[in-house]
């Protein structure tokens, strides 16, 4: 069965290009414009891997990364962060949620900055869950 990935950014265009990536590569993208969205998608479809954003409206990317990583149901998904803001920035913003909430988050399996070349990302979600399972 062919992989699914869900790509949560609130830029369309950003959006479009990470869905013709993942087309390109063989899986099968599912699109969210905002973290509260993303999570619902997630919660239904279980796709095979999140590439998120970190600066949304309605739920950062920041709060839907913690929230799927402390789900029981959702923490074994593998994350891409495809953001424009440093990795260093997002891992501090982690520790202090961390430390409000006393529960610390593993780092995402990838953490690429925009811009993003299409071969790079593609090249990342193989590493990351392997090449397409075409049917």
């Amino acid at each position: 069965m062919t992989q699914t990935i869900l790509l949560v950014d609130d830029d369309p265009d950003v959006l479009t290009l990470n869905m013709t990536v993942v087309e390109e590569n063989g899986y099968i993208p599912i699109l969210a414009e905002n973290g509260e969205k993303g999570l619902e998608m997630a919660k239904t479809e279980h796709p095979d891997l999140i590439i998120l954003d970190i600066l949304m409206p309605r739920q950062s990317g920041i709060k839907m990364y913690r929230a799927i990583k402390l789900d029981e149901t959702l923490k074994n998904i593998p994350v891409i962060i495809l953001s424009g803001i440093a990795q260093q920035s997002f891992q501090k913003s982690q520790e202090t949620l961390a430390g409000f909430s006393g529960s610390p988050v593993p780092e995402p399996e990838a953490y690429l900055e925009k811009p993003v070349s299409p071969a790079e990302l593609g090249s990342t979600i193989r590493r990351i869950i392997g090449p397409a399972k075409n049917e």
